[in-house]
């Protein structure tokens, strides 16, 4: 286990899957992540790499060839070199090999690198191109929060104010884990989205294109939450699962296949394309108070 700190927060973060499992406030002594009880759901924050959310029969059609990826992908499971550790920053890489390439035939180079400031955690995400043709990717965040964050308060004191007034339906994920073809109602000119449960019932929320890059999770009930920032991914989910006392908060450069999708790579939403030896970088930050 890896550990960056400063004097306003420790955070813990596994090589396998660049996984962070504890930030603590060294102020208020708060945990914000949630505890991966393995009865429930054993992630803490998983990076969703080389594709986000689920393949249409677990499949994709590239170059006249047929390659499976689980869920999510593969870098969650992967075991990443630490780089580069500092005090309060660690670099973690991951890149193509012979595994990789049997269902992912791309060479590519995934570096995180989790840095702290003051009271805020800043994760980047570069992808470059290591190969001599296109690379074809998603990757997103899935960083499970406690919740809820103070004892003697309930999951449904809690909300998410986004920093503009959004109207945004919510794509409904099917039973097979695709986007289903029509939307339905959620947000309607408001900043705010009261949490509570039943609202990841059927699964995630899943926002498009939201003017916002910015939601805090707050409460009346107490002073304590977080800001998080995700400007550049053009996707947002939300999660919780039955049982788990957290809130995944989710940007994401990439989706979950349509129900109309054609299984091609090179057409599927949300997919990001590097040119040889170019690079993608994309940061998310959270700041706690």
């Amino acid at each position: 286990m890896i550990t960056i700190e400063n004097e306003f927060l420790t955070v813990r973060i596994n090589p396998k899957g660049a996984e962070i499992t504890s930030i603590h406030s060294k102020d208020s002594q708060l945990e914000y992540m949630w505890n991966g009880d393995p009865a429930v759901w054993a992630k803490h924050s998983p990076v969703l790499f080389p594709i986000v959310g689920t393949l249409k029969n677990n499949e994709y059609h590239y170059d006249g060839r047929k390659y499976t990826l689980p869920r999510h992908g593969f870098a969650r499971e992967k075991m990443f070199v630490v780089a580069d550790q500092k005090k309060d920053e660690c670099v973690f890489v991951l890149s193509a090999d012979e595994a990789s390439r049997a269902n992912f035939p791309f060479d590519f180079r995934l570096r995180m690198k989790y840095s702290l400031l003051d009271d805020s955690l800043s994760v980047t995400y570069e992808v470059l191109n290591t190969g001599s043709g296109p690379l074809y990717f998603a990757i997103g965040a899935h960083p499970a929060f406690k919740l809820p964050l103070v004892t003697g308060t309930a999951y449904e004191d809690y909300s998410l104010k986004f920093e503009s007034p959004e109207t945004a339906p919510r794509w409904p994920i099917t039973k097979e884990g695709l986007i289903d073809s029509e939307p339905l109602p959620l947000l309607q000119d408001t900043t705010e989205l009261p949490l509570s449960k039943d609202l990841f019932s059927n699964d995630a929320i899943v926002l498009k294109s939201l003017r916002s890059s910015t939601v805090k999770l707050q409460s009346s009930k107490t002073p304590h939450g977080l800001e998080f920032s995700f400007p550049g991914f053009p996707y947002l989910g939300l999660w919780a699962l039955k049982g788990g006392d957290f809130l995944c908060i989710e940007p994401w450069c990439g989706i979950a296949d349509p129900t109309g999708t054609d299984q091609s790579l090179e057409h599927k939403e949300g997919i990001n394309k590097l040119a040889p030896h170019e690079e993608f970088v994309r940061t998310w930050t959270v700041r706690f108070f």
